[in-house]
């Protein structure tokens, strides 16, 4: 694998003058401004018998300005200033005009548009010169790289109580403070880059370059990105480079009207499940592409990072589809493995640590790729993080099929800390997946219909909403305490966001009323949504001042299955966690690592989830001083009485 990536490197030295010029194409390519006024456009259409660009500027005459052919199916056209002004005004409107084999035209969105928009009445986007006389220019710099991540994950449509799709300005002035205020440090932006159909979640891209026109312009993104920085806040996009929208008429399908181009041929060129292309990694242009892709988002956007989305569909050649994942090591190494995706990825990791090393990258593998998130030259894939897929799944199958008492202490431990070593694991218990419909939050799983009725102050406390709302508690804390090197938690069900998740489409007649985030139940003082909102926001806190997920892996010193009691030690402090349904104890002794008593060792409550603020039932003094002695207990040294 380090042997393709480097021939691929070496080649990219010696024929295109190094990864810094071959990964800048994307200030080529497409429709670009020159300094003159005029206009420099370039496109890859190897099966084009002809390129013409036609738009407002020319009357949509399709012949008027043909492209020149280059080599290895590039194109090539320069159109000059008039008077010294744009020919090409900014916001008119243009399509690639391709003459296909067959003779006919096809009008195509540059591959490299950065701006499409759809008017109201039309099925399809159009594609929009975006050149304005002066651009955003950003004015805070990107924060340095975070040793904890605590992460956001969000999504921009859905980002408001209102049953509409929600603007970028809505999140810069609404939603980034409350971010701030909750404790998280990182954004991680869902469905930033342009896709047709909304309800793909942003994951059936049509137009790569541009930022999603429904929540507004590119330089509304850019200001929330730049105030996200004045906070102190990481940026991260949620990049789809592992699959695109089948969508020809708005999309990259057919561009140059052939099956392939960007794809593969046939049948290995379409995602039998997801119904999209397969991009042909092996292909020059498609490197060129996809790894100019990365960089316009770091360097126009400020983006600070990627998640990779579908690295497991990328991976293999069979995607994932029908096969399950053990952890033996045939099932990463041999034929079914996708080299030249492998490649890429390593590609991709490599340039940006290279050109934007404060850049953090996160991998969506479910299948437990080794080395992923170890360094390209040690033969990695250069990931930093990847996600702990397994924890969410653990959590729902807990909750669906076991009783309370039934609950397996050893075996949410091992599922919390079964990760490869030396690789970094980003834990959640639950994430966008979860919310969709068709599946549940946790919150719902919890409380279900109880929701609607029983979360008022005013209304008794049921066993069910007690219940459900001590666990979503104690959940959250043990997942990023002991599941990862770094956090997530999507918009929302921070503070368990009753139903599901849902954009509009025709099963829903076109409903956007669950796709939207009711921010105002925390605020609403009768509601006990602001115990779970509260409990969120101090325990990122907590994290914030002790640093437990830039620690090393936590010693986990007691998982009694009879008692339902888990303890373990992580970065100073320990962690006592009691899922026994009914039984509470005094008196109980646990482990301490401290093993000098020089001084007597004294522990304080920081944080408790039975504390009142937390809707809980303030059964601890946190007055309390609990001191460690010379008694050895599960395997440590000392131990104090809780």
């Amino acid at each position: 694998r380090y042997s393709l990536f480097y021939n691929h490197l070496k080649n990219i030295e010696e024929s295109e003058g190094g990864l810094d010029k071959f990964t800048k194409s994307y200030k080529t390519f497409g429709v670009n401004q020159l300094a003159d006024g005029g206009i420099y456009c370039k496109e890859w259409a190897p099966g084009a018998e002809a390129v013409f660009l036609a738009g407002d500027f020319n009357g949509w005459n399709p012949f008027s300005h043909p492209y020149k052919k280059l080599e290895y199916g590039k194109w090539e056209l320069l159109i000059p200033p008039e008077d010294g002004q744009s020919p090409v005004p900014h916001g008119s409107k243009l399509k690639v005009v391709i003459r296909a084999q067959n003779g006919a035209l096809l009008y195509r969105i540059s591959p490299w548009a950065r701006y499409v928009v759809r008017d109201e009445d039309k099925v399809n986007y159009d594609w929009v010169h975006w050149n304005p006389p002066q651009s955003y220019i950003h004015k805070n710099p990107s924060p340095k790289r975070l040793k904890s991540l605590r992460i956001y994950e969000s999504h921009v449509g859905i980002a408001s109580p209102e049953g509409k799709v929600a603007s970028y300005k809505n999140f810069t002035y609404n939603v980034l403070p409350r971010i701030k205020d909750l404790g998280y440090n990182c954004v991680q932006l869902m469905a930033i880059m342009e896709h047709a159909y909304y309800a793909s979640f942003g994951y059936q891209v049509t137009s790569f370059f541009a930022a999603s026109s429904r929540y507004g312009t590119p330089d509304d993104l850019k200001e929330m990105i730049d105030v996200a920085h004045s906070m102190g806040i990481t940026v991260l996009l949620d990049v789809v480079h592992s699959h695109a929208s089948k969508n020809s008429e708005d999309g990259l399908n057919q561009f140059d009207g052939t099956d392939s181009c960007f794809f593969h041929s046939g049948y290995r060129g379409t995602h039998q499940l997801w119904d999209s292309r397969l991009f042909d990694y092996a292909n020059w242009e498609v490197l060129r592409f996809l790894l100019s892709n990365l960089r316009m988002w770091i360097e126009d956007y400020r983006f600070d990072g990627f998640r990779f989305d579908g690295v497991t569909s990328m991976l293999y050649h069979h995607h994932g589809i029908g096969t399950g994942f053990s952890g033996d090591y045939n099932e990463y190494f041999g034929l079914h493995v996708d080299e030249d995706a492998l490649c890429y990825l390593m590609l991709a990791n490599h340039m940006i640590n290279t050109l934007h090393p404060e850049c953090i990258t996160i991998a969506e593998d479910v299948s437990g790729m080794p080395a992923l998130c170890r360094p390209v030259e040690e033969g990695g894939g250069g990931f930093d993080y990847r996600l702990a897929m397994a924890i969410p799944d653990k959590w729902i199958q807990i909750i669906k099929e076991l009783k309370d008492e039934d609950w397996n202490m050893g075996n949410i431990v091992h599922t919390l800390t079964n990760r490869r070593y030396e690789e970094k694991y980003i834990a959640y218990a639950e994430s966008h997946d979860q919310a969709l419909v068709g599946d549940k939050t946790l919150a719902f799983h919890l409380m279900d219909a109880e929701m609607y009725t029983n979360m008022s102050v005013l209304m008794p406390l049921t066993p069910v909403i007690d219940r459900g709302i001590q666990l979503h508690k104690m959940i959250r804390l043990i997942t990023h305490a002991l599941g990862g090197e770094s956090y997530l938690n999507f918009m929302g069900n921070e503070f368990g966001h009753p139903e599901w998740l849902d954009f509009p489409r025709i099963g829903n007649n076109e409903s956007y009323h669950y796709a939207r985030r009711q921010f105002n139940l925390t605020e609403d003082d009768l509601l006990r949504y602001k115990f779970l909102n509260a409990f969120d926001r101090d325990m990122n806190k907590l994290e914030e001042r002790f640093g437990w997920l830039a620690s090393p892996q936590a010693y986990v010193s007691e998982k009694h299955e009879a008692n339902k009691v888990i303890a373990f030690e992580r970065a100073g402090l320990i962690f006592i966690f009691n899922f026994h349904p009914y039984q509470s104890y005094v008196d109980y002794r646990v482990g301490d690592w401290h093993s000098s008593l020089t001084v007597a060792f004294k522990y304080k409550i920081l944080l408790d989830s039975d504390a009142g603020e937390y809707g809980g039932h303030q059964r601890l003094d946190h007055n309390t001083e609990y001191f460690s002695e010379e008694f050895p207990h599960n395997y440590r040294p000392n131990s104090i009485m809780v």
